[in-house]
């Protein structure tokens, strides 16, 4: 079996990578079926910048750019059973450029999608959305049946995606599920373009002796998934039978909601009062604005119905990260 992971040169794309290599099958068998799962034979790693590793005689690795269908058609064919879309420009990017984020995240994707329905062979494909596709005046907490209404070209561009996947499910070109993840929290590396980077830097910067700047007030509320969770996520959805998504092809992701404070004050848990001192405030009104527009908190009785599992707390997420990236070991009590 053949996999596809857009944005392979990504942290979520390495970290996915790492993972489908490791557990070396996916079971694509409809739900109560007897099938072993299928091995993975050869897993495409596509990124416009070269991915790095792994080392491994599955893998193989295309550069390109998502937009150009030469590219995609390269790495689709009929023996390509699952793509995970990872693929995107972040929120502040696609908010600060529109023209380049119509590209990307919207017109790329229905190449994408138009590829896989042009092979014939209805392939799995789970794409990565967001809190983003929800906002405006929204419920203390987001239901099934809330309306999307995004407040930003990054959030319109996921909804327009999330329709598209859809349809093209309906007609039967492909068999999609489109993930929404909350903010992705902590990631390893260093900040980048998404209104969100903050809610990582507030705590890998600190841990990491660095100073950093949070743009956002305090009060402001984010709903929050590890990385080790939410690849745990993407597995999962590749996984879960077409008929118990039924027509509904969206799920909202378990998380964790927590202001900047409670972040912080976890943060002085793990790293004292010397790590709390190098955040440094320095309100973003551009920041701040994207950032409350999106939801604090969804009703996930759907997701965990379906098999989904966030964390547990922030302290787990921070933990989780402590683990990973920095490999100081969970003291338990």
């Amino acid at each position: 079996m053949k996999v596809l992971i857009t944005g392979g040169a990504g942290f979520l794309g390495q970290r996915l990578a790492r993972e489908l290599l490791a557990r070396g099958a996916l079971h694509l068998a409809p739900h109560g079926a007897s099938a072993e799962p299928e091995p993975i034979t050869e897993l495409v790693l596509l990124d416009v910048t070269r991915a790095s590793g792994p080392d491994d005689v599955r893998v193989r690795i295309e550069v390109g750019d998502i937009a150009q269908r030469d590219v995609l058609e390269r790495a689709i064919d009929a023996q390509t059973a699952v793509v995970f879309h990872l693929a995107a420009i972040v929120s502040a990017q696609a908010e600060a450029d529109f023209d380049l984020g119509m590209r990307i995240n919207l017109d790329a994707t229905r190449i994408l999608l138009d590829v896989c329905r042009a092979r014939g062979h209805k392939p799995r494909v789970v794409f990565t959305s967001s809190v983003a596709v929800y906002g405006g005046e929204l419920p203390e907490e987001v239901q099934e049946d809330t309306a999307l209404n995004p407040q930003s070209s990054y959030g319109t561009q996921k909804a327009m995606v999330e329709l598209l996947l859809c349809d093209y499910s309906r007609r039967g070109f492909i068999d999609g599920r489109a993930l929404r993840l909350p903010t992705v929290s902590v990631r390893p590396g260093k900040p980048n373009a998404a209104a969100s980077s903050f809610a990582s830097a507030i705590v890998r910067e600190p841990l990491n002796g660095e100073t950093t700047a949070c743009p956002v007030s305090g009060a402001t509320r984010v709903w929050l998934l590890s990385p080790r969770k939410a690849v745990q996520c993407l597995v999962a959805g590749s996984e879960i039978d077409a008929a118990a998504l039924g027509e509904r092809r969206t799920v909202n992701l378990p998380g964790v909601s927590a202001s900047v404070d409670e972040m912080v004050e976890t943060l002085s848990k793990v790293g004292g009062e010397a790590a709390v001192a190098r955040i440094e405030w320095v309100p973003d009104e551009r920041v701040e604005k994207i950032v409350e527009s999106w939801p604090a908190s969804w009703d996930t009785a759907r997701a965990r119905a379906l098999g989904f599992a966030g964390d547990g707390s922030f302290r787990a997420i921070v933990q989780a990260y402590m683990e990973d990236e920095l490999h100081v070991p969970h003291k338990r009590h």
